[in-house]
C-alpha cells in the first residue's frame, strides 16, 4: 500500500516515466521469453528430429547394421561414437530378440525400456522426442535403435540472447533518457507554471493574472481553462461587490419590514388560537352529533352519490353484523348485503331527491325474525348528493299493535257473545228440558205413564222395544249431548263477554302448574290412543320468583287449555323418531312474571300464527274443537290479570306460548 501510495503522489512527468520504464522492462521481458520459447519449440518439433532421421539413416545401413548386432561390445563401441552429438539425450541398440545390448545417456540417467514390447509405455511415460530406427540383417529377424532426443538448449543459445538482452536494454535505456527530457520539456515544465500562477493568485487574491497559451495540446487548453476560470471569478467578485451593496440596501429594507413583520405574526398568532378554540368547539360538536347520531335507536346508513358509505352509527353495525372501520368507504351492498334489493329506489332518491318508503321488510337478526321500516331521504348540500337510509326496527311495535287489534276484536266480539249467549240460552233450555221430558214419559217404570197405557191399550214394554230397534234412546243421547255442547259454547261466551269483578289473590305459579299438570293427565289420558302421560314434562322454575297476583282457578284454565293444545299438537306429528317433550318454565322479569308453556310438536304457519287468539277461529276439523278456548284464555290474561300473551312458532319444531302477569296488583275493573 505504501508504495501504491508514494506512486499515485508523483508528479505527472514521473508517473509517465515510470510507466514508460516499466512498459519498455515489460516489452523486453516478453520478447526474450517469446524468442526462446519459439526456439525451444523449433528445436523440439523440426531440428530434433530431423537430426535423429538423419542419424538413424546413418546407423541403418547394412554394414553398421551387422557390425553394431553382432556383440554387445560392438554396439556400446557404436553408441560412443554418437557421445558428442548434442542433440542426442540417450541410445539403445536392441538385438534380433528385442533385448537391450548397449546404452548411451547424456546427462541425468533416464531408465529406458530393456525390453523392446516396453517401449510403448515407456513412450507414455516419459513424453520424449524419440526415435525407433530399424537395423537390417541378412537372413535374420532385424533388430531395433532407440535414439532419445535432448530437450534442452545450447549453452550458447541462452548466451547469445543474454547478449542480445543487454544490447536492446542499453538502448531502451538511452531512448528513455531522450523521452524523459521531451517530457518534463512539454509536460512537467508547463504543468509547473500553471502551478506555480495558481499559487500565485491564491497567495495574491488578484484574478487579473493569465497563463502562458504554449503548445496547442491538452497542457495548452488547460491554461486556456484556467485564464478562463480567472476571467470568470474575476467578474465574479465584481458582481460580489455589487451584490454586496445591494444586500446591505436590502437588509436596512428588511429590518423595516421585520418590525411589520412582528407585528403581522403577533395578528396572525391571535387569529391561530382564536382558531384553535374554533376548531376545538368544532370538534367537541362533532363528536357530540356522533354520540348523538350513535346513540339513537335507529340505524343511519349515510351514502354519496355513487351509492358509497359515508357515515354508518352503532345500530346499523348491530343489525348488519358490519362494523364502522370496515363499512366507510364501501359499496352500501356489501357493507348492508340485505339493502342490494332497493338498489334502484336508492338510486331513484338520488336522482330524482325523492322520499322512498318501505313499510314493512322481514330480516333475521340473532337467529330471530326482525322487522324493519326503511325510509331513503336525498342528501343535497355543499358535499355534493347522496341519500340517508333510516332502518327503525318495528317489532315490537308490530306486536303491540297485533295485542291491540286483538284485544279490540275481544272487545268487539264480548258484546255480540253476550247478546248471542241470552237469545240462544232460551231454546237451549227448551230443547234440554223437552228431551229430559221425552225420556220420563217413554219409561214404563213410571206408573203415570202405565196408566195412560192401559187407557189407550198399548203396551209400554213393546213400545220400548220398538223405541230401542229404531235407535229412538240413541238419538235422544246425541241431542243432549249436541245441546249440552252448545251450552258450554254459550258459558264460554258468557265468560267471555262479563269482566271479572273477582279480586286477585297472590299465586305461587309453580303450584298452579303442577295442579293443571295433573287435570291434564287424567283428563286426557288415553285420548285419541294417545297418553299424556307418556310425554316428558320438564319444569324450569324460577327459584327467585315469589306469589304473583292472580287468579288461580282462571290462570288453571288456561293452562290446561295450553297443554292440551300442546299435547294435540305433538301427537299430529309424523315423526316420533324424538319424544314427545313440553317445557314449562316460570322467571322473574320485573315487572312482570313470566309463564312459558313450549312444546315440540307440529308447530304453525305465520298465518295461522296471526291468527290463532281469533274467537271461533280453530284449525281442527268440525266438531274437534270451538275455537274460543284460546280466545278465552287470551281474555282472562289481558283483562281479568292485565298480562300479556304472546305466541312463537315454527312449522315442524313446536311452539311456545308466553304468559306475562304484572308483579304489581292491579285495581280491577268492576261491570254489569
Amino acid at each position: 500500500m505504501q508504495l501504491r501510495q508514494r506512486l499515485e503522489n508523483l508528479p505527472v512527468g514521473r508517473k509517465l516515466l515510470t510507466a514508460l520504464l516499466v512498459l519498455l522492462a515489460a516489452v523486453l521481458l516478453m520478447a526474450n521469453l517469446a524468442f526462446i520459447s519459439a526456439a525451444y519449440w523449433i528445436s523440439q518439433q523440426s531440428v530434433a528430429p530431423q537430426a535423429l532421421h538423419t542419424l538413424g539413416r546413418l546407423i541403418a545401413g547394412p554394414t553398421l547394421s551387422r557390425e553394431a548386432l553382432s556383440s554387445a561390445s560392438a554396439a556400446q563401441a557404436l553408441l560412443q561414437r554418437l557421445d558428442d552429438y548434442p542433440p542426442l539425450r540417450a541410445a539403445v541398440i536392441y538385438d534380433s530378440n528385442g533385448v537391450s545390448l548397449a546404452q548411451l545417456q547424456q546427462g541425468e540417467f533416464l531408465d529406458l525400456p530393456q525390453r523392446l514390447e516396453q517401449l510403448d509405455s515407456w513412450r507414455h511415460r516419459e513424453l520424449r522426442t524419440n526415435l525407433l530406427i530399424e537395423l537390417p540383417l541378412p537372413d535374420a529377424p532385424p533388430g531395433h535403435l532407440l535414439l532419445v532426443a535432448s530437450g534442452e538448449l545450447p549453452g550458447a543459445f541462452y548466451t547469445g540472447t543474454l547478449s542480445a538482452s543487454l544490447a536492446i536494454l542499453a538502448f531502451s535505456v538511452l531512448l528513455w533518457l531522450l523521452v524523459a527530457r521531451q517530457i518534463r520539456r512539454l509536460v512537467t515544465k508547463p504543468i509547473r507554471r500553471l502551478e506555480e500562477l495558481s499559487r500565485q493568485v491564491t497567495r495574491e487574491e488578484n484574478y487579473s493574472l493569465r497563463a502562458r497559451r504554449g503548445n496547442q495540446d491538452e497542457i495548452g487548453s488547460l491554461a486556456d481553462a484556467f485564464n478562463t476560470m480567472l476571467m470568470r471569478i474575476e467578474a465574479r467578485e465584481q458582481q460580489l461587490k455589487r451584490a454586496r451593496d445591494d444586500a446591505q440596501a436590502a437588509f436596512d429594507q428588511a429590518q423595516s419590514l421585520a418590525e411589520e413583520t412582528r407585528h403581522f405574526n403577533r395578528k396572525l398568532e391571535l387569529e391561530v388560537q382564536v382558531r384553535s378554540k374554533i376548531e376545538r368547539k368544532l370538534t367537541g360538536f362533532q363528536n357530540y352529533l356522533n354520540s348523538i347520531i350513535d346513540s339513537m335507536p335507529s340505524a343511519l346508513i349515510a351514502l354519496d352519490e355513487q351509492l358509497y358509505v359515508t357515515q354508518w352509527n352503532q345500530e346499523a353495525s348491530a343489525i348488519s353484523g358490519t362494523r364502522l372501520a370496515k363499512a366507510l368507504n364501501q359499496p352500501v351492498f356489501l357493507a348492508f348485503p340485505p339493502l342490494k334489493p332497493f338498489l334502484p329506489m336508492l338510486r331513484r332518491t338520488v336522482e330524482q331527491h325523492k322520499v322512498e318508503k318501505i313499510e314493512r321488510v322481514t330480516w333475521s337478526k340473532d337467529e330471530e325474525p326482525h322487522h324493519y321500516a326503511l325510509t331513503f331521504y336525498p342528501l343535497t348540500g355543499g358535499a355534493g348528493r347522496g341519500v340517508v337510509i333510516r332502518i327503525d326496527d318495528i317489532t315490537q311495535r308490530l306486536s303491540l299493535e297485533e295485542m291491540m287489534v286483538q284485544s279490540e276484536k275481544m272487545l268487539s266480539v264480548g258484546g255480540l257473545a253476550a247478546g248471542m249467549a241470552h237469545e240462544i240460552n232460551n231454546p237451549l233450555g227448551a230443547i234440554l228440558h223437552n228431551v229430559q221430558n221425552i225420556r220420563r214419559r217413554l219409561s214404563p217404570e213410571l206408573e203415570k205413564n202405565r196408566e195412560q197405557a192401559e187407557q189407550i191399550g198399548v203396551c209400554l214394554e213393546t213400545i220400548d222395544r220398538y223405541l230401542h230397534a229404531r235407535e229412538i234412546p240413541r238419538l235422544l243421547d246425541d241431542i243432549q249431548r249436541a245441546g249440552t255442547r252448545a251450552a258450554k259454547i254459550v258459558s264460554h261466551m258468557l265468560s267471555f263477554s262479563r269482566r271479572s269483578n273477582r279480586q286477585l289473590a297472590p299465586c305461587q305459579l309453580s303450584a298452579v302448574i303442577d295442579q293443571a299438570l295433573e287435570i291434564a293427565s287424567n283428563d286426557f289420558d288415553l285420548t285419541d290412543s294417545f297418553d299424556f302421560k307418556s310425554l316428558v314434562i320438564r319444569r324450569e322454575f324460577d327459584p327467585s320468583l315469589g306469589p304473583v297476583p292472580g287468579i288461580a282457578n282462571e290462570l288453571e284454565q288456561v293452562l290446561l287449555n295450553l297443554l292440551k293444545n300442546a299435547a294435540q299438537a305433538i301427537h299430529q306429528r309424523e315423526d316420533c323418531s324424538t319424544p314427545g317433550q313440553i317445557i314449562l318454565r316460570t322467571r322473574l322479569a320485573p315487572p312482570w312474571a313470566e309463564i312459558q308453556v313450549e312444546d315440540n310438536g307440529v308447530g304453525m304457519p305465520e298465518s295461522v300464527r296471526k291468527r290463532i287468539f281469533e274467537p271461533f277461529f280453530t284449525t281442527k276439523e268440525v266438531g274437534q274443537g270451538t275455537g274460543l278456548g284460546l280466545s278465552v284464555s287470551y281474555f282472562i290474561i289481558t283483562n281479568n290479570h292485565k298480562g300479556q300473551m304472546e305466541v312463537q312458532s315454527k312449522e315442524a319444531q313446536g311452539t311456545c306460548f308466553t304468559l306475562r302477569l304484572p308483579l304489581a296488583v292491579a285495581i280491577p275493573h268492576t261491570g254489569h
